[in-house]
């Protein structure tokens, strides 16, 4: 536990109305440098932010990362950079088992958090990020879930919304992507004390996060998962049926065995159906609209235009939660908003490990599931961790990686 944690008290969110937003960020891996800073520097751009300081265990890399950036303060020593510059906003890009210690640090600072996903590893982690959460205006803590954001999931959110293309019956969410043994190589991959999960929690989470926004609450889920090629703890390979509190059914297929990757969304309404088809991030183009036979021509129409093209992105995301804590508000992706996805992936993996219907807010405190994704599942959990390995992985919230990416 960092000292920031332990004992820093909550301080006032500041108003920033008239000046910009001061920005930190956590670790200097392919995300921070292809994601999260160039975000920030366009909005600096725009007068909104300025990136203040970055964080990483290790030096060299955080001193190259900021000449490079153009960022004048270098730490290693995440509570250090939390005293002395006072960031309003803290970008987190480190591997998931250091999220919580992290966001809790930077909350009880007095930042707001914007962290990558998957926001921490278990329901009982997000419960503990949230209880530090400020009560009335912020902080907060969101989660990176870009895919919700830009002008084409605004727009289906909207048709949906207003069921101008009828009540959505059958959905089906699919992100099939493909990783090596290579990527596999890297320590804290494939690991349940480290990543959490597998492509279902590193991967797949983000279209079922956009399905989730776009369809509304589930109530129940049966699963199945396999661990078919590379050798980790975790699945690589997930299948599962959802059925949402509409009434509408989904199939979820989350993978990295697929040779031909894709993340496919399609929502079969009443009168339409809806279907996006991308890889990493969507335009405009990548959403494709069918109707029925009987639809009229102007329906179609206006069903069809999209407006202006605004690409799902990092930018998108954080321009919307500049702007929330301009206002003083819960930012989009954060809270019980932010919670349903992982919710979901808990159910998914108790629902495959025990071949059982898991409903929603089955589980919670008691259940073996909230602490630990595997839910100490035979076959599933791993061997006890031996204390010399415990010690290796069980870093404080000072501690960053330069690894990560998708």
């Amino acid at each position: 536990m960092s000292k920031s944690t332990e004992s820093a008290p909550n301080r006032l969110a500041t108003p920033f109305e008239g000046r910009r937003v001061r920005a930190a960020v956590i670790g200097t891996g392919a995300i921070a440098r292809g994601s999260h800073v160039p975000a920030l520097a366009r909005l600096a751009e725009e007068g909104e932010t300025e990136i203040v300081a970055a964080v990483d265990i290790a030096e060299d890399a955080v001193r190259k990362f900021c000449v490079e950036a153009g960022i004048p303060h270098a730490y290693t020593d995440l509570d250090r950079m939390l005293e002395e510059q006072r960031p309003d906003l803290v970008a987190i890009c480190t591997p998931p088992t250091l999220h919580r210690d992290q966001t809790v640090a930077a909350l009880r600072a007095g930042a707001w958090v914007w962290c990558e996903k998957p926001p921490v590893l278990t329901l009982a982690d997000f419960d503990a990020v949230e209880a530090q959460e400020g009560k009335d205006g912020g902080p907060y803590a969101a989660i990176v879930f870009q895919h919700r954001f830009g002008s084409g999931s605004r727009h289906v959110r909207r048709l949906i919304a207003e069921r101008t293309m009828g009540r959505p019956l059958v959905a089906h969410c699919q992100t099939t992507w493909y990783r090596n043994a290579e990527y596999y190589a890297v320590p804290w991959r494939g690991r349940w004390e480290t990543e959490g999960g597998g492509p279902a929690m590193g991967h797949g989470i983000h279209q079922m996060d956009l399905l989730l926004d776009l369809m509304g609450p589930w109530s129940e889920v049966r699963a199945m998962a396999g661990r078919l090629v590379h050798d980790v703890e975790t699945e690589d390979v997930s299948t599962a049926l959802v059925r949402f509190e509409s009434g509408a059914l989904a199939t979820i297929v989350n993978s990295v065995l697929s040779p031909d990757e894709v993340s496919r969304i399609r929502i079969d309404c009443e009168r339409a159906t809806v279907e996006l088809t991308h890889l990493y991030g969507h335009s405009n183009d990548n959403w494709r609209i069918t109707p029925a036979p009987d639809v009229s021509g102007e329906d179609v129409a206006a069903w069809r235009d999209f407006g202006t093209d605004v690409p799902s992105s990092h930018l998108e995301q954080l321009r919307e939660l500049v702007a929330s804590m301009r206002a003083g508000e819960r930012p989009r992706s954060s809270g019980a908003d932010g919670r349903t996805s992982l919710e979901l992936i808990t159910a998914l993996y108790k629902s495959a490990f025990t071949d059982t219907t898991v409903r929603a807010g089955e589980v919670g405190p008691g259940d073996p599931f909230y602490t630990t994704l595997h839910g100490g599942a035979p076959g599933w959990a791993p061997p006890a961790a031996s204390t010399s390995e415990s010690a290796s992985t069980g870093e404080s919230a000072s501690t960053v990686s330069q690894e990560v990416s998708a």
